[in-house]
């Protein structure tokens, strides 16, 4: 399984991005995928995760941890394999180095935004807002 990630850049307080991260894994391997974030001196930041298992009812499950509800989505596109984070209204503390995980299970909630769910990690993308 590989993950890489893309699109972290310097934004202006109240500026959106959007990240991705391409996923390279054998068929139906992953069921959730996340986003992480890890600021300078700080424990890395279950932030937002979806259900990416097809034919379940719980696919396309959203889980946002509330620093970011309302400001950014998670999605996925399943023909492109790609996992996405929008983030709109930016603020400075959401400045972090920024890490798309990948889960052999399904999990929605706290668990789908607990690190130690997912084995598989990206390299991450640094994200700086001022």
């Amino acid at each position: 399984v590989q993950l890489v990630e893309s699109g972290g850049s310097s934004v202006n307080t109240g500026g959106s991005l959007r990240l991705s991260c391409e996923v390279t894994a054998p068929p139906y391997t992953i069921r959730t995928m996340a986003w992480f974030r890890q600021a300078p001196e700080e424990a890395r930041e279950g932030i937002a995760a979806i259900w990416t298992g097809q034919f379940n009812v719980n696919s396309g499950k959203t889980s946002y941890a509330d620093s970011v509800k309302g400001r950014f989505t998670v999605s996925h596109d399943n023909e492109k394999n790609t996992l996405y984070l929008q983030m709109d209204m930016l603020k400075p503390e959401d400045t972090a180095v920024y890490f798309c995980a990948a889960a052999v299970r399904g999990l929605v909630g706290f668990q789908a935004l607990g690190e130690r769910e997912y084995p598989y990690w990206g390299q991450g993308t640094q994200v700086t807002v001022s």
